[in-house]
């Protein structure tokens, strides 16, 4: 099946299913649907859908081979084939992303950021008036929107008219972008206030 037929939901769950077994001693050579659900805390019939879009079915009364699953699940992810992606805004949020180093295992490498602030220039943040010629000549297409949301549209733009193929934002904006672009919104606030009720609705 190929990638772009796996639903946003199924694919936000594959890194987990892979980090887990990579954290499997190299002793474990198969591994069940049963195990998987229980240490991930995901339904097992869940994961026996999300996984046979990747590899098939697991085999009866075996389960899967860890080190297919994994090529199989490292090959769907695209850590084998590695990107660069950049960031607008070197505000704390930008900095704190380009200096996460774990994009990289998933086949992604955040090379720098771009910002208007000359306070903020440095050998991985560059004038905002580079980015055109960065993305031109380094053939970027993942763009990381990390500006305040009243510049996300502009900045958008900025992105979509240098090349970005795929952006994500972590604007409250919707942006208004050109159809062969992808665009993932990521709400940092939303996601707390999820985690916050959950907190709630068990005391």
């Amino acid at each position: 099946m190929k990638q772009t037929e796996i639903s946003r939901a199924t694919m936000g769950r594959l890194p987990g299913y892979l980090n887990y077994l990579r954290s499997l001693s190299k002793e474990t050579r198969f591994i069940s649907s049963t195990a998987i659900a229980k240490e991930l805390e995901l339904g097992e019939v869940q994961v026996r859908k999300d996984l046979s879009v990747v590899c098939g079915a697991g085999k009866p009364k075996v389960g899967y081979d860890v080190s297919a699953l994994a090529e199989s699940l490292e090959t769907t992810l695209g850590t084998h084939s590695k990107g660069e992606a950049i960031i607008v805004g070197a505000g704390k949020l930008g900095l704190a992303l380009l200096g996460f180093g774990g994009f990289s295992e998933y086949g992604v490498k955040i090379s720098h950021a771009f910002d208007n602030d000359p306070s903020k220039f440095s050998a991985s943040v560059l004038p905002i008036g580079e980015l055109p010629r960065y993305c031109r000549q380094h053939k970027i297409e993942i763009g990381i929107i990390a500006v305040p949301s009243e510049a996300a549209q502009q900045t958008a733009e900025l992105l979509t008219n240098n090349g970005i193929k795929a952006i994500w934002s972590f604007s409250t904006v919707r942006l208004q972008v050109p159809k062969n672009v992808t665009v993932q919104y990521e709400n940092l606030a939303l996601s707390l206030a999820h985690l916050h009720q959950k907190v709630k609705a068990n005391n």
